[in-house]
């Protein structure tokens, strides 16, 4: 039995994930909610703000938000997110001995649902809920790109940052979903236009003309009318990043990057554990039936990763942007995976001793961490 084990790992490897993300959870609700917390309580009481469309949704159902809330709302998101993501996996590759392998890689990275928890309350993982979504439903009408482009408004309101992080993404999947597989004509594509321009516009907006227009010191004061406790005015500590310039915003980021670029070598480090997964999407690619498709999909994974370049020079949470990168590669191979074929591809072997090996490490590894790795 032992033997066969070490051979085969796979369901042991997850139920380890398993408990793995029963103990980043235990430890995550010990830790002050500081950010999430305070994206509950700011709403648009002061007109139309960043970051508030979480606070304002939470203000229509209670008056007063208690701090059990931030781990209420996050973890029902996180169950969401993890059920759909079943449904995707099952839906595209479905749940056998040949690809829990895969699934492992996968679900079990700690670029994932381990992060996720780890972040729990934070904005990240509404942009990957939505873009499963998107995965999951039919493709075929405008009613498709219309619901992509709302997603990626509720985004833009929830942060202005998810332009950068998921929005390029939900453009990958509507282009591969819809445009590739049911062709362009005047109507989608304009459409499509309009909604890339909608978008924009909104983020700009949010980004230049979002900010509170009041006085900080009124702002806390207004937000202390909205806290279960008023006295836990250390839950308030970041109102100043409703007052922040993105000039402040880059400088930071750049003051600080001299300490953080120390973190690139493990980010390396774990990217490279993940080999076996990211042969399996090249081999995917690969094995695209059209040229086009092909070449498209090398150049959305470009797209989107420059797109993230740009997030590590403005905002310094450098574990959180590469662990939303790799999920929105993992999400990107499922999108491949609907395309036409012209071969199955081979998926990540299950009695192979050195995919075992970098199985069991990142199952091991609880989580990548929010600015600097662990």
């Amino acid at each position: 039995m032992p033997a066969n084990i070490l051979q085969n790992p796979w369901r042991l490897l997850l139920a380890i994930n398993a408990a793995v993300i029963v103990g980043v959870f235990i430890h995550k609700v010990k830790l002050p909610p500081y950010v999430p917390y305070i994206h509950l309580v700011v709403d648009y009481h002061f007109g139309f703000i960043k970051r508030a469309l979480v606070g304002a949704l939470v203000a229509v159902f209670t008056e007063k938000v208690p701090v059990w809330l931030v781990f209420a709302i996050a973890g029902v998101t996180w169950l969401v997110t993890l059920g759909l993501y079943a449904r995707l996996f099952q839906k595209t590759f479905g749940f056998t001995a040949r690809t829990l392998p895969l699934f492992v890689f996968i679900a079990g990275s700690p670029f994932f649902f381990k992060n996720f928890m780890h972040t729990l309350g934070h904005f990240d993982i509404y942009g990957c809920a939505l873009s499963i979504v998107l995965l999951l439903m039919p493709a075929a009408s405008l009613l498709f790109v219309a619901t992509a482009a709302l997603f990626a408004i509720i985004l833009v309101l929830i942060h202005h940052i998810h332009l950068l992080m998921y929005v390029p993404t939900i453009i990958t999947i509507v282009v591969t979903r819809h445009y590739l597989v049911y062709g362009c004509n005047r109507s989608n594509v304009a459409f499509g236009v309009i909604a890339l321009v909608v978008v924009s516009a909104l983020f700009f907006a949010a980004q230049f003309l979002g900010t509170m227009p009041i006085p900080e010191a009124d702002f806390v004061a207004y937000l202390k009318t909205r806290m279960a406790d008023p006295a836990r005015t250390d839950l308030l500590q970041f109102a100043y990043i409703w007052y922040q310039p993105l000039s402040k915003e880059i400088a930071d980021t750049w003051g600080r990057l001299p300490h953080n670029s120390l973190g690139i070598p493990v980010f390396a480090l774990l990217i490279w554990l993940h080999t076996p997964l990211w042969r399996f999407f090249a081999n995917l690619i690969d094995a695209l039936a059209n040229a086009t498709h092909r070449r498209l999909m090398i150049a959305a994974l470009i797209g989107v990763s420059l797109f993230y370049l740009v997030m590590f020079a403005m905002v310094f949470d450098y574990s959180r942007w590469v662990s939303n990168w790799a999920v929105c590669m993992v999400l990107i191979l499922h999108a491949v995976k609907m395309l036409p074929a012209k071969r199955e591809t081979t998926l990540i072997p299950e009695q192979d001793r050195k995919t075992n090996i970098f199985g069991l490490i990142i199952t091991l590894i609880p989580r990548v961490g929010i600015v600097r790795p662990f």
